[in-house]
Protein backbone atom coordinates (compact mmCIF):
# COMPACT_ATOMS: atom_id res chain seq x y z
CA UNK A 1 0.00 0.00 0.00
CA UNK A 2 1.34 3.42 -1.00
CA UNK A 3 1.25 6.00 1.79
CA UNK A 4 0.69 9.67 0.95
CA UNK A 5 3.21 11.60 3.01
CA UNK A 6 2.76 14.95 4.64
CA UNK A 7 6.21 14.38 6.15
CA UNK A 8 8.22 14.98 2.98
CA UNK A 9 7.70 17.88 0.58
CA UNK A 10 8.32 18.37 -3.12
CA UNK A 11 8.71 22.11 -3.83
CA UNK A 12 6.99 23.78 -6.80
CA UNK A 13 10.32 24.29 -8.60
CA UNK A 14 11.26 20.62 -8.14
CA UNK A 15 7.83 19.49 -9.34
CA UNK A 16 8.10 21.70 -12.44
CA UNK A 17 11.57 20.33 -13.27
CA UNK A 18 10.47 16.70 -12.81
CA UNK A 19 7.44 17.33 -15.04
CA UNK A 20 9.62 18.89 -17.76
CA UNK A 21 12.17 16.06 -17.73
CA UNK A 22 9.49 13.37 -17.64
CA UNK A 23 7.61 14.96 -20.57
CA UNK A 24 10.80 15.18 -22.64
CA UNK A 25 11.64 11.52 -21.92
CA UNK A 26 8.07 10.26 -22.28
CA UNK A 27 8.08 8.85 -18.74
CA UNK A 28 5.73 9.21 -15.78
CA UNK A 29 6.42 12.26 -13.59
CA UNK A 30 7.70 10.21 -10.64
CA UNK A 31 10.98 11.10 -8.92
CA UNK A 32 12.48 8.51 -6.57
CA UNK A 33 14.61 9.63 -3.63
CA UNK A 34 16.60 7.02 -1.76
CA UNK A 35 19.42 7.10 0.76
CA UNK A 36 22.50 4.92 0.38
CA UNK A 37 25.43 4.40 2.72
CA UNK A 38 28.56 6.18 1.59
CA UNK A 39 29.53 9.64 0.51
CA UNK A 40 31.93 11.83 2.43
CA UNK A 41 29.51 12.26 5.37
CA UNK A 42 28.10 8.74 5.85
CA UNK A 43 24.88 8.73 3.78
CA UNK A 44 24.20 10.02 0.30
CA UNK A 45 21.04 11.01 -1.54
CA UNK A 46 20.22 9.23 -4.75
CA UNK A 47 17.69 10.49 -7.30
CA UNK A 48 16.19 8.67 -10.25
CA UNK A 49 12.99 8.44 -12.22
CA UNK A 50 10.54 5.63 -11.50
CA UNK A 51 7.86 4.04 -13.67
CA UNK A 52 5.54 3.54 -10.69
CA UNK A 53 5.44 3.69 -6.90
CA UNK A 54 6.26 0.46 -5.06
CA UNK A 55 3.91 -1.04 -2.46
CA UNK A 56 6.02 0.12 0.51
CA UNK A 57 6.77 3.63 -0.83
CA UNK A 58 5.86 6.85 0.88
CA UNK A 59 4.58 9.36 -1.69
CA UNK A 60 4.44 13.15 -1.77
CA UNK A 61 2.54 14.78 -4.58
CA UNK A 62 2.51 18.30 -6.04
CA UNK A 63 0.95 19.51 -9.28
CA UNK A 64 0.53 15.95 -10.59
CA UNK A 65 4.18 15.05 -9.90
CA UNK A 66 5.05 12.35 -7.38
CA UNK A 67 8.08 12.05 -5.11
CA UNK A 68 8.48 8.46 -3.89
CA UNK A 69 10.68 7.28 -1.02
CA UNK A 70 11.18 3.66 0.04
CA UNK A 71 10.24 2.58 3.56
CA UNK A 72 13.88 2.28 4.70
CA UNK A 73 15.01 5.69 3.40
CA UNK A 74 12.00 7.60 4.76
CA UNK A 75 13.33 7.40 8.32
CA UNK A 76 16.41 9.38 7.24
CA UNK A 77 14.55 12.01 5.20
CA UNK A 78 11.32 12.51 7.17
CA UNK A 79 10.56 16.23 7.38
CA UNK A 80 12.68 17.05 4.34
CA UNK A 81 11.93 19.26 1.38
CA UNK A 82 13.20 18.32 -2.08
CA UNK A 83 13.93 21.42 -4.14
CA UNK A 84 15.40 22.17 -7.56
CA UNK A 85 18.01 24.92 -7.45
CA UNK A 86 19.79 26.71 -10.28
CA UNK A 87 22.92 28.68 -9.41
CA UNK A 88 26.29 29.63 -10.86
CA UNK A 89 27.60 26.27 -9.63
CA UNK A 90 24.99 24.43 -11.69
CA UNK A 91 21.48 23.09 -11.38
CA UNK A 92 20.46 20.18 -9.18
CA UNK A 93 17.83 18.64 -6.97
CA UNK A 94 18.64 19.46 -3.33
CA UNK A 95 17.39 17.91 -0.11
CA UNK A 96 16.83 20.28 2.80
CA UNK A 97 17.14 17.80 5.66
CA UNK A 98 16.41 19.01 9.21
CA UNK A 99 17.54 15.58 10.53
CA UNK A 100 21.10 15.92 9.24
CA UNK A 101 23.68 16.59 11.95
CA UNK A 102 26.24 17.55 9.30
CA UNK A 103 26.69 17.47 5.56
CA UNK A 104 29.30 17.86 2.90
CA UNK A 105 29.98 21.03 0.96
CA UNK A 106 28.25 19.84 -2.20
CA UNK A 107 25.06 18.88 -0.34
CA UNK A 108 24.89 15.35 -1.69
CA UNK A 109 25.80 13.51 1.52
CA UNK A 110 24.97 13.87 5.21
CA UNK A 111 25.24 12.27 8.63
CA UNK A 112 22.63 11.89 11.39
Amino acid sequence: MVTLAPDIILTPSAAARVAAIAARQGKPAILRLSVDGGGCSGFQYKFGFADAAEADDVVAERDGVRLVVDSVSIDLVRGCAVDYVESLAGAAFRVENPNAASGCGCGSSFSV
